[in-house]
């Protein structure tokens, strides 16, 4: 996935000449925190929060240009990076919004720390299952039943739990990805075991291949 698939396209924006006090009402209107600050040709000039007005307009300054962050102090991503990127740049200096540009520097979405929670949230309500087609669907000249005989064993191995082909196929039916990943200890181990999963799968046709 990549940022502008994550991105809102709906935002708004204020020129750096843009009164405070009617900014103020603008972010009001439109419930939001922070404001790119563009030019003529909509390329990001510059960034203001909620905090930045309330102080500004305390100081009794009037313009945007003069509370607003200059673009060396604006964290942003284009639109092309991975979308993995904004979310680590939004954890790693703790903002809620990060602005997206093109390569020629116009600001064309916007990242938000919602967003990001809400795909999360929907993500981690896919069905186990639907990973397991996915996986069958690239491990070419694998059947479906060889997938899920390899995934039984690879559970007896690590869980010593005795459970069929049959079984394990019911139980990736019901169960959703956020499930697995708390059942098998996390994310890291929920993907080492698939990997162990598909390894195992490969080499057993292999051997047979052989015999």
């Amino acid at each position: 996935m990549k940022v502008k698939e994550l991105m809102d396209k709906k935002f708004i924006v204020v020129g750096p000449d843009a009164d405070l006090d009617e900014v103020s009402e603008k972010m009001e209107t439109y419930k939001r925190f922070t404001i790119p600050v563009v030019d003529e040709e909509k390329k990001l000039i510059g960034w203001i929060t909620s905090l930045n007005v309330i102080r500004g307009l305390r100081e009794g300054k009037k313009r945007v240009s003069e509370i607003m962050h200059i673009p060396e102090e604006i964290i942003h991503v284009h639109e092309n990076d991975p979308a993995r990127l904004a979310v680590l740049e939004i954890s790693k200096h703790k903002v809620v919004n990060l602005p997206v540009l093109d390569d020629e520097g116009v600001i064309v979405g916007i990242v938000r720390a919602l967003d990001i929670v809400k795909t999360l949230s929907s993500l981690y309500e896919i069905k186990v299952y639907k990973i397991f087609e996915a996986m069958s669907h690239e491990l070419k000249g694998i059947s479906w039943d060889e997938l899920m005989e390899a995934a039984a064993i690879i559970t007896r191995r690590r869980t010593g739990e005795r459970i069929t082909a049959a079984e394990y196929e019911e139980r990736i039916k019901k169960a959703t990805f956020g499930e697995a990943i708390w059942a098998t200890g996390g994310l890291e181990k929920f993907f080492v075991g698939l990997i162990a999963i598909g390894e195992l799968v490969i080499a057993r046709k292999v051997a047979r291949a052989r015999k």
